[in-house]
């Protein structure tokens, strides 16, 4: 051996980073489960409509409750998730989710009645809620800093990925099919999830630190000795947190611009977009079937999301936030405008948000090219938003929480982010109906604004930072200092 020749074989490397994304690939698939239970409503409301059955047909309350009660769901599922992160583990969490998806998606395919769907929704919400706060926390704590920017993208690409499933499927499939094919991925990520190792850093704070060396072992290879002190060193600097510790600004200030972003992630108004979709292009009256259109913006969200990975550790966090915030704004301004022309000038904003519902074979308008605004309007949308406010809020969450208080911060963030949501989402409906679509869009017009100064103020660049500098950073109030990192394995 000469003194060329590498300590670890680069095989060993590659090895070690092929098993850390065989992990995260694992986990994530209860984020496409997650997208794809959270838009379900977009076609299935049309089929519902139009189907036979007068027992499962909604008015505009019951559309309301059959798109909102997901987020209540949610909301208990991040609750739970509050305990079980530090009890059980990252792990555990994420798998057990998959008993209320399992069961929801089963309620959901054998509907007889409008409460059946309800529960259903309710059910595949609580999951929902689990995996967003375990899975981002889980593929943080498992990633090392070169790519925890690229794999703390996944939850979101994969989101993304069961929203243009459902989107694609719901096309071809009838709509208990849907339910049916839900069921897929969450059975794999059990199985997948059961050979994986759980959180190192969950495994050192329960003591039981022989487990976390074999894990750690096996997600970096050989190389693993000083990553396991570090790790060591910063759970121990932990003590006990009572209310007397969240007065600290270690504490208190990474859970406020944690809350603070997946409050305003919500106020953007994605979730009620993504889960009317359809019934929004009916209501611009776009030439293209909204079904068509409802798919397309999902490639569009798939696709961005995907550029936002390969940039997350380039460009950096808040640059992405900034541009994410800056499109979402352009792009809501002009559906606020559009919306705002009297009808006598483009024809189609008087359109009722349910008259499909009543006149299924109505003949298809001549094309109007005014009418493409609010189909590339909303694909901006889903483009600013999947570039940044999207994954980054997820990432940011799993690497400025304090490990202390990070199983119930985290329950805390996703609680309140659904909450949002469901706020959202159960009046976007009624007040379309009221006012029209003007009023939901320029109040998530402003919101936009608000999200690029919150970004300037308050939110750190963490790109490139192990989480023991970022916890470093908020316990000294100094600026990060400069660390070596080549020793992290390579792509």
């Amino acid at each position: 051996m000469d003194e060329n020749t590498p300590l670890i074989p680069r095989e060993a490397l590659k090895r070690s980073n092929a098993r850390l994304y065989l992990a995260a690939f694992s986990a994530v698939l209860g984020n496409l489960s997650f997208g794809f239970s959270l838009v379900y409503p977009s076609p299935v409301i049309p089929q519902l409509q139009m189907g036979d059955d007068p027992r499962l047909k909604l008015d505009t309350h019951q559309i309301s409750w059959f798109g909102s009660i997901f987020s209540l769901g949610a909301v208990a599922g991040g609750l739970s998730a509050m305990l079980l992160n530090d009890k059980v583990g990252r792990k555990l969490s994420i798998i057990l989710s998959a008993v209320p998806s399992s069961v929801g998606y089963l309620v959901l395919a054998a509907a007889q009645a409008v409460w059946m769907l309800y529960l259903g929704r309710f059910l595949t919400g609580i999951a929902s809620g689990m995996t967003a706060a375990s899975i981002p926390v889980y593929v943080s704590e498992i990633s090392h800093p070169k790519v925890r920017g690229k794999l703390g993208s996944c939850p979101q690409m994969t989101a993304v990925f069961g929203a243009l499933a459902l989107y694609g499927l719901g096309l071809v499939l009838h709509w208990r099919w849907l339910a049916v094919v839900g069921e897929v991925p969450v059975m794999m990520m059990v199985l997948l999830l059961c050979f994986m190792p759980d959180s190192p850093r969950f495994l050192i704070t329960q003591g039981r630190h022989e487990e976390a060396r074999r894990a750690l072992e096996w997600f970096r290879g050989a190389e693993y000795t000083e990553e396991f002190l570090r790790i060591q060193h910063s759970v121990n600097t932990l003590g006990g947190i009572g209310w007397a510790e969240l007065r600290q600004p270690f504490y208190y200030k990474p859970i406020l611009i944690s809350v603070g972003m997946r409050f305003l992630q919500q106020m953007t108004g994605i979730t009620p977009i993504l889960v009317y979709l359809e019934p929004i292009f009916h209501q611009t009256q776009i030439t293209l079937e909204p079904r068509y259109d409802a798919a397309l913006v999902g490639a569009v969200r798939l696709l961005s999301v995907m550029i936002a990975a390969s940039l997350m550790d380039k460009a950096g966090r808040k640059a992405l936030l900034f541009t994410s915030g800056f499109l979402m704004f352009l792009s809501m301004l002009a559906m606020t405008m559009y919306t705002y022309v009297p009808p006598s000038h483009h024809g189609n904003t008087s359109t009722p948000l349910l008259c499909w519902v009543e006149s299924p074979s109505q003949t298809t308008p001549t094309f109007d090219p005014l009418t493409l605004i609010p189909l590339i309007s909303t694909m901006v949308i889903i483009f600013g938003y999947a570039m940044g406010w999207g994954p980054i809020t997820w990432l940011l969450m799993s690497e400025v929480l304090p490990l202390g208080a990070r199983g119930i911060a985290s329950g805390v963030c996703v609680g309140v982010s659904w909450l949002t949501a469901f706020v959202l989402t159960q009046f976007f409906m009624h007040v379309v109906v009221a006012f029209g679509l003007f009023v939901p869009f320029l109040f998530f017009c402003v919101v936009c604004v608000v999200n690029i100064i919150f970004t300037g103020v308050c939110v750190p660049e963490t790109k490139g930072r192990s989480l023991e500098e970022i916890e470093n950073y908020f316990r000294t109030g100094r600026s990060f200092t400069i660390t070596d990192t080549t020793t992290a394995p390579h792509d």
